[in-house]
């Protein structure tokens, strides 16, 4: 297994990046190799791993961790799950003959979580949506409502462990009398005996199903945003609680828009003579088209602001902005008469202009090409 990188590394800041810096550059990298946009065969693995980098550096109490113990966590991890340290019971057991508590092999057990991962476009993750998904997971058998027995019967009690789904290997050896604990080989740890299987489930007390579920997307959501919910999960064993479903977001990019918490940014062109004389001209936002006010003199690069046309406040009121860039487009193709007006307006100007401005053009062209 290939060695982790350093989380900052990966997203591209210092240990001393603020919260809002790792947020910004988490969002850079999610668009440069979000799959539905980046097609090179490494781009899913980049931004599984940019993800996971996001997750743990956004999370305070994670990076605090991360940052005394890098990727190993000596409770839990980061890769997922609680690590197994599943042999320490049968070392202190063999040394000690037992005496800890023992977990009832029948008792009620919690179904495990689900994630799935949900791919939606720009305005939905902006308006909000609901959406039907197809999720396959394993539900509790609906005909021996999960004791995995045939209708009519029931499942008997070892008669090996008698129902404690444990047995115990005495040993002598050097050291003394020692006993090792371990899984019922009669009843594999289960505590009971089916002699009539469920033909459904064939004893297990489960069957794999697949179920749609509606989801309410919330506006102003956005892109790695996590939806929890509660018993959408695996189903539960012996009469436990079903697990929870988490999906995951992911946001397909715009063509025209970009989002930054929730402002909404654009670039529009502008002719010359608009922005030289000043003009109106139609801006679009996620909703409408609104008009807007170019004063006369407007240098490219400049940002108007749209207020409250940006994305809804997903904890709070009110919406974002939208920033609106104007880039001014220098034409080309121009016939002599253009040319000799651009000429005049020059001379008129004090400026000098010459026909070295487009050799300096043609240059340029010809160093895109590689000429």
């Amino acid at each position: 297994m290939a060695e982790k990188r350093d989380y900052y590394e990966v997203l591209g800041v210092g240990k001393d990046a603020s919260a809002e810096d790792v947020k910004k550059a988490y969002r850079k990298l999610a668009r440069q190799y979000h799959p539905d946009v980046n097609k090179s065969p490494d781009a899913e693995s980049k931004f599984k791993e940019v993800k996971d980098a996001y997750d743990v550096l956004s999370d305070d109490q994670k990076r605090a961790t991360y940052d005394q113990y890098g990727h190993v966590d000596p409770n839990q991890g980061f890769g997922g799950g609680a690590q197994d340290f599943g042999g320490f019971g049968d070392i202190f057991d063999m040394f000690f003959g037992g005496g800890g508590g023992r977990r009832d092999p029948n008792a009620p057990q919690r179904g495990n979580d689900l994630q799935y991962t949900m791919t939606i476009e720009f305005k939905e993750a902006v308006f909000g949506k609901e959406k039907e998904i197809t999720i396959p997971r394993t539900e509790t058998c609906d005909t021996c409502h999960g004791n995995g027995a045939k209708p009519g019967t029931k499942p008997e009690t070892c008669s090996v462990c008698h129902g404690s789904g444990q047995q115990e290997v005495v040993q002598n050896t050097p050291f003394g009398r020692m006993v090792n604990r371990r899984a019922c080989s009669n009843c594999s740890g289960t505590g009971r005996i089916i002699k009539e299987k469920c033909g459904t489930c064939h004893g297990s007390g489960k069957v794999k199903r697949q179920r749609k579920i509606m989801v309410r997307i919330p506006a102003g959501v956005d892109d790695g945003a996590q939806i929890r919910m509660s018993g959408e999960g695996e189903g539960g064993t012996k009469g436990g609680p079903a697990g929870d479903l988490y999906i995951v977001l992911r946001v397909k990019p715009h063509e025209f828009f970009e989002r930054e918490n929730d402002d909404i940014y654009c670039e529009v062109p502008l002719t010359f003579a608009q922005a030289a004389l000043g003009d109106e001209i139609e801006i679009p936002t996620l909703t409408e088209k609104v008009k807007l006010k170019v004063p006369a003199g407007t240098q490219t690069g400049t940002y108007f602001r749209l207020k409250g046309k940006g994305v809804p406040r997903l904890r709070g009121y009110g919406q974002g902005d939208q920033h609106v860039k104007v880039t001014v487009v220098t034409p080309t193709n121009l016939s002599e008469d253009q040319k000799e007006a651009l000429r005049q307006l020059s001379a008129l100007s004090g400026e000098k202009a010459n026909e070295q401005h487009e050799t300096i053009f043609d240059r340029m062209k010809k160093a895109f090409r590689g000429e």
